[in-house]
């Protein structure tokens, strides 16, 4: 498999194709869909979908791509990093539970860890649009804060990563595994106040 080319030409028609493909690899996954049924619910020609993207495997990544980067500039907005840092990380545990709650989020990694072993790019691809990028992010902001005195963190990529896991705690493996589809908001709320207050004992100045 190809690794992906760093710009795609757009055209007019390019954010319907990546919409249609979007619902096509979530409906059917990645090994089962096909540039046929893209078309079809994209509402183009084949032939549009393929002057954009030359392969499935270009238009999956690309699909990743806008999709995460979407979901990251959608918590960037409501998260204010001016804020005491408590705050400033309740508000981020409760962007990462959504985040990690939405329907791409779930299907995508159902079909990265089924095609692990066939297509193991694309869950190479997944986790450095994904979850790469908001490690790099929420370690940065440890940096700043660190360096004002407002917490205090040797391993910054650590510390992001324990931060991302006590967001998960409780309820992240019964979605994996099919027992729970949504959580309340009462769940929510006790997940992130033990995400924080665990976080901000450990690391809180």
């Amino acid at each position: 498999m190809n690794a992906p080319a760093p710009k795609t030409i757009k055209g007019r028609k390019y954010d319907q194709v990546l919409d249609g493909a979007l619902r096509v690899f979530l409906q059917h996954g990645f090994a089962n869909a096909n540039m046929d049924e893209v078309a079809r619910q994209s509402q183009v020609s084949k032939a549009t979908v393929y002057n954009y993207f030359p392969d499935k495997e270009r238009l999956f990544f690309e699909v990743v791509k806008f999709q995460c980067q979407c979901q990251a500039d959608s918590a960037i907005e409501v998260i204010d990093q001016t804020a005491p840092v408590a705050e400033t990380l309740t508000q981020a545990a409760y962007e990462t539970i959504r985040l990690m709650q939405s329907t791409f989020s779930q299907r995508m990694f159902r079909i990265c860890v089924a095609e692990a072993d066939r297509f193991p790019e694309l869950g190479r691809f997944f986790y450095e649009s994904g979850p790469l990028m908001g490690r790099h992010k929420l370690a940065a902001y440890f940096r700043e804060a660190t360096a004002k005195g407002e917490l205090v963190i040797d391993d910054f990529e650590l510390a992001a990563d324990q931060f991302a896991e006590l967001c998960k705690a409780d309820w992240w493996p019964r979605f994996i595994f099919g027992i729970s589809v949504s959580l309340s908001q009462a769940e929510v709320d006790r997940i992130v106040k033990g995400a924080v207050s665990t976080f901000m004992h450990r690391y809180g100045s």
